[in-house]
């Protein structure tokens, strides 16, 4: 196993995530049903995004918050379907890379997850 060190690995890990997500029962709908994702846009953009996150290159520009919003007025986010990304997201990791990048991307990710869960929670209350 490597370490999670470059964009090129960046790029594996996003690739393997979401060749899992596209498939998996609890959540993929998100992406093909509800969101109807363009993979040519979305794949670079979550490319830069955990670039930004991992290795400070503030190659992301956007609202990832903002972004979901919309799909959680279509089709409630709930916390199972956070409990799941972050399942995938590890085990993506841990079947990929070591080191302190792959640790702090799964800590990083687990706060993300929690912030956004909520959000979204709130949201429906509104």
């Amino acid at each position: 196993m490597k370490k999670l060190e470059s964009r090129e690995d960046i790029e594996h890990l996003v690739n393997s995530f979401y060749t899992k997500v596209i498939k998996d029962e609890t959540i993929g709908f998100f992406f093909s049903d509800v969101a109807k994702v363009d993979w040519d846009k979305h794949l670079p953009k979550m490319y830069s995004f955990w670039e930004s996150i991992l290795f400070g290159q503030m190659s992301y520009k956007g609202n990832p918050m903002g972004v979901h919003f919309p799909i959680n007025e279509i089709q409630a986010m709930e916390q199972k379907h956070f409990d799941r990304w972050l399942e995938l997201w590890r085990t993506t990791i841990e079947e990929n890379f070591v080191g302190e990048n792959a640790e702090m991307a799964i800590y990083k990710s687990e706060n993300i997850a929690k912030l956004m869960a909520f959000k979204m929670e709130l949201a429906r209350r509104l």
